[in-house]
């Protein structure tokens, strides 16, 4: 098992990553804020001033004359606007809180007037802030735009320097029972240089704090998820070593957290399996021990002493068959129990008589236990069906009459009772033995309990029936127990559900 986590590149990626995401940020603003601010302002200078187009034109088809007049007012002072109100016909109607009223005559088309009026137009045109003489030529193609089109057009006019831009709306006002009327909307774009580079100095400025800043952060951050991985990393390398029953420690994130748990949570069950096998071999062998003593030593007795005598001869073989089968069975119960627990060994449930079934069991063990005096009891007021595996419900019955056996002390009885619970039936295993101990009945189901416990009973067997009766009814997902007095006895039971 080898652990291998280099901190040190998961730091610096970290740290990188930050500083990488902070210069994307810095990229995307200067992006936004500098070469972009020209034609974010414009789009948005446009939007605002086709909006108020529209609100005049609204106000013009609800309101008065003087009512209307307030209105563009007020679009003047609160936008940051030169209107000009002009009448379809040509007469001047000027309106600019800014700059007082000034001859527009030189908005209308080319060909509704003489030209020697163009002329003098263009000498008279307005020369506030929001009219310029040299646009006169572009107003010209917004009005024959707006006319040709009979509403709202939008227009930029001036240089290509963005010094002296301008943008122009204009849209024809109608009314029922109102003269036809022009309005003109002037939105000044100049001020977007001097603001670009107010935002370039602040952008550099901004961008450096922001680059030290998050060295400093990702630093911290890469310092505080390198940590916890570095101390992972360390109990790894003491787990791998066979140190087991390690806690290992996260730290301040929710993954890292995890993964020290599932370490922990590996590491305790390491411990466990380690235990396990140490009593594993410890048990196997102290049981296998035994009787192949028994085997060697009879089997040299026949051939040095009662070789050559029948009766002893006889005898001396039947330890060693007796002998034999104990490993046989403990063989099997071992194969039994590591087949049920790596879910090799598979459920073949049919329909059949409980009732029946723990009778035969029963039946079997009364002719066995004949010449031992013992006295076994069956209650079973009714035939139980029930929906499982028959044989491995009958190993269930055998292994705890088996063990009621030899724990049922003195008195030698033993009862076996079938009682519906429900719907449910309940099979109990009594003996009116010594007992188990409470601390003890946790511990009862484990392999090699008898062995490894500190109660002694002079009994044989493998240690292994009552674990292989814990498998079998988990895969039946059967309720089971054991409820125990010292001194009084034991009583074994598990239910498995009826059918009708």
């Amino acid at each position: 098992m080898k652990f291998k986590i280099d901190t040190k590149s998961i730091k610096f990626k970290s740290w990188l990553y930050f500083i990488l995401f902070a210069a994307v940020l810095m990229a995307a603003l200067w992006i936004i804020q500098v070469f972009m601010l020209n034609t974010l302002y414009g789009t948005m200078k446009t939007h605002q001033t086709e909006k108020v187009a529209r609100n005049i034109e609204e106000s013009f088809m609800h309101n008065d004359t003087e009512d209307f007049f307030d209105d563009v007012s007020d679009y003047c002072n609160s936008h940051d606007m030169y209107i000009y109100v002009v009448s379809y016909d040509g007469k001047s109607t000027y309106f600019s809180p800014s700059s007082g009223d000034y001859d527009m005559s030189a908005m209308q088309k080319p060909e509704d007037k003489p030209e020697a009026e163009n002329s003098e137009a263009e000498e008279n045109a307005p020369k506030g802030p929001a009219i310029n003489p040299q646009y006169i030529s572009q107003m010209q193609s917004l009005n024959e735009e707006m006319i040709k089109k009979g509403g709202l057009v939008t227009m930029t006019f001036g240089n290509d320097d963005n010094s002296q831009k301008v943008l122009a709306c204009g849209n024809v006002l109608h009314a029922d029972g109102k003269e036809d009327m022009i309005v003109y909307i002037f939105s000044p774009l100049w001020p977007v240089s001097s603001t670009i580079e107010i935002l370039r100095t602040q952008l550099i400025i901004v961008t450096l704090i922001s680059l030290i800043v998050a060295c400093l952060i990702s630093y911290y951050l890469s310092s505080r998820i390198a940590r916890p991985i570095r101390k992972i990393k360390n109990s790894a390398k003491r787990l791998a070593a066979g140190e087991y029953g390690i806690v290992f420690t996260g730290g301040h994130y929710t993954e890292i957290n995890d993964l020290a748990d599932t370490l922990t949570g590996a590491s305790i069950e390491l411990e466990k399996s380690d235990l396990m096998q140490k009593d594993l071999i410890a048990n196997v062998s102290h049981d296998l021990r035994t009787p192949l003593t028994m085997i060697k030593s009879y089997a040299e007795m026949i051939r040095d002493i009662s070789g050559d005598d029948p009766v002893k001869r006889e005898q001396h073989l039947q330890v060693i068959i007796d002998e034999t089968d104990r490993l046989n069975n403990l063989v099997g119960d071992l194969l039994s129990v590591s087949r049920m627990q790596s879910g090799k060994s598979t459920l073949e449930k049919t329909t059949f008589s409980l009732s029946e079934s723990v009778k035969s069991i029963v039946d079997t063990y009364r002719v066995k236990e004949m010449g031992e005096a013992y006295t076994i009891n069956l209650d079973c007021p009714a035939d139980f069906t029930v929906y499982a595996d028959e044989e491995k419900i009958k190993q269930v019955v055998s292994n705890l009459l088996s063990n009621a056996i030899k724990f049922c002390g003195e008195r030698k009885t033993v009862d076996v009772v079938l009682k519906k619970q429900g719907r449910q039936v309940k099979v109990s295993v009594i003996d009116y033995g010594c007992g188990i101990a409470a601390e003890d009945l946790d511990h009862i189901w484990e392999r090699y309990y008898r062995a490894s416990s500190n109660m002694t009973r002079s009994v044989e067997g493998s240690g292994l029936g009552l674990s292989i009766c814990k498998e079998i009814l988990t895969m039946h997902k059967s309720e089971f127990g054991v409820n125990s007095t010292l001194g009084k006895g034991s009583t074994f039971w598990f239910t498995l559900d009826l059918v009708k």
